[in-house]
């Protein structure tokens, strides 16, 4: 995020953050596994969801849903940290300041 617009970041499945302004390509594969690559040279990937057994995967569309999500919060005017979560046994992306 630039100039006014606040940062927002985004929790990965080993506990690190990632900038979602750092984020160029987003990747759900069939075992439910989100990856994200960053824009740099070395073009480094991170994980921000393992894939899941056993019907635990994300919905097909996680990843379109977290582009929504970051849309939204960096509307909120505060830095703001999103994370997967599993709700009521499904997932969803659920957004707190930082």
């Amino acid at each position: 995020m630039s100039g006014t617009m606040p940062e927002v970041w985004i929790s990965a499945a080993d506990g690190d953050l990632v900038r979602a302004d750092a984020i160029v390509i987003l990747r759900l594969d069939r075992t439910g596994r989100l990856t994200v690559q960053l824009r740099d040279e070395a073009r480094v990937s991170v994980t921000l969801l393992e894939g899941a057994s056993g019907g635990g995967h994300p919905p097909a569309d996680f990843h379109r849903e977290l582009i929504r999500m970051i849309a939204e919060v960096a509307d909120s005017g505060s830095a703001q940290l999103i994370s997967a979560r599993r709700v009521d046994g499904g997932w969803r992306w659920v957004s707190e300041p930082l």
